[in-house]
């Protein structure tokens, strides 16, 4: 019997029993809509965290301290930052002194990020003035009470457009807002929309105190070697650091590629992890075809009979029966894969982020079908085919 043959006797007997059909199906259509809806999840959280930690800042190192005494000081100091910055390869350094204040502004009162920094930060960090300006060099050496505002701060205030010039209270001092940042949006660790830069003289004047910072930003020139200048600060830093060549070092240096490669692997995992938990759906469906199929072959024992006393070969039984188990868990497959679909564009859009999805995923969602239809399907297609066809005529 040639497929087609076998194929339109599967169709017809599905027809015939739509309801079960359905039914069988639908543990199919669950199991692959749950694998394909969790890993375009999971693809569509990868490619956020990747977006995110790109808009951060082209070429970006971060140095920070590995320790912090319990006064808030780190072995980073402001001295640290300007020798970077004479370094071969650097584009530009912003140390970065970070604190948590109450600001408010008329009758609005949030908490944010207190950024104390420099005018290269928006370079290193790639950020981008909406209204207004950015920190200046005279701002930041005069250590002058001015703001810069992230969107969210913005909104959270009740600040727009006209905010320029007004005055704002952090921490019970009064400054005036110079510029609002461009929207870049949250990083998962951050938000760099929900913050305010000030420069670092006026933080440590007003809220932190001392001459260290807890991080410093370094932007790397497009043509340099990351690894080189990587280098380049690592020595320079034990040097200023006095420490000998058995010290660990008492600093850490990030890069986008670290961060990159760190948030990748744990997504990936996260995305393993969820799609091995809905295939546990996937084989209850197959378990579900095995059983509707061993009913199939009980039910149609006499017709077994009957099809091997006018000459069908067990093997011509043993297709029929598999062709009919692996039309069931491909169209369920299918139709798994189109829910799953939907189901993963609808959290795209509800959480914000792209629809972001592999075709290698989709054939893998439609082969995993099939191999439960193979799996599940065989054995009570070997029934039917081992059936003696003397006791299957007698059989009521």
């Amino acid at each position: 019997m040639n497929p087609a043959e076998l194929l339109r006797l599967a169709l017809s007997r599905l027809r015939t029993n739509r309801l079960r059909a359905a039914l069988t199906m639908l543990g199919v259509i669950i199991g692959v809509a749950s694998v394909v809806a969790l890993v375009g999840v999971g693809q569509g959280t990868t490619s956020r965290i990747t977006d995110d930690l790109a808009s951060l800042g082209t070429n970006l190192l971060t140095i920070s301290p590995t320790e912090q005494d319990q006064d808030g000081s780190t072995s980073l100091s402001l001295e640290d930052a300007d020798a970077v910055a004479d370094l071969p390869g650097v584009a530009g350094v912003a140390p970065e002194l970070s604190t948590s204040q109450s600001v408010s502004a008329a009758d609005e009162t949030t908490t944010t990020a207190i950024v104390g920094t420099t005018a290269a930060y928006l370079d290193v960090r790639a950020h981008t003035i909406w209204q207004g300006s950015g920190l200046t060099d005279v701002s930041v050496e005069r250590g002058l009470r001015v703001a810069v505002l992230g969107t969210s701060t913005a909104d959270d205030l009740g600040l727009g457009a006209d905010a320029i010039g007004s005055e704002i209270s952090i921490g019970g001092i009064g400054f005036t807002v110079i510029g609002i940042l461009q929207p870049k949006g949250g990083t998962g660790f951050e938000d760099p929309d929900d913050m305010i830069l000030v420069p670092v003289a006026t933080v440590q004047k007003y809220f932190v105190g001392g001459d260290s910072t807890r991080s410093v930003g370094v932007s790397v020139a497009g043509n340099a070697d990351m690894d080189m200048t990587k280098a380049r600060i690592t020595a320079l830093l034990r040097e200023r650091h006095e420490l000998a060549a058995t010290d660990d070092d008492d600093f850490q240096i990030f890069d986008q590629t670290q961060l990159l490669a760190a948030a990748s692997s744990i997504s990936g995992t996260l995305t393993l992890l969820l799609g091995g938990i809905a295939s546990i759906s996937l084989v209850v469906g197959g378990i579900g075809i095995m059983n509707i199929m061993l009913v199939s072959v009980r039910e149609r024992t006499r017709e077994i009979g009957i099809r091997k006393a006018v000459g069908a070969r067990g093997l011509d039984i043993l297709a029929q029966f598999l062709v009919e188990a692996l039309t069931l868990s491909l169209l369920g497959g299918l139709l798994g894969v189109t829910v799953g679909l939907a189901v993963s564009a609808g959290i795209a859009q509800f959480a914000g982020w792209s629809f972001a999805f592999s075709p290698t995923t989709l054939v893998a969602a439609v082969m995993s079908s099939v191999l439960v239809g193979v799996v599940f399907g065989v054995w009570p297609a070997r029934q039917a085919a081992r059936l003696d066809p003397i006791a299957a005529l007698r059989y009521e």
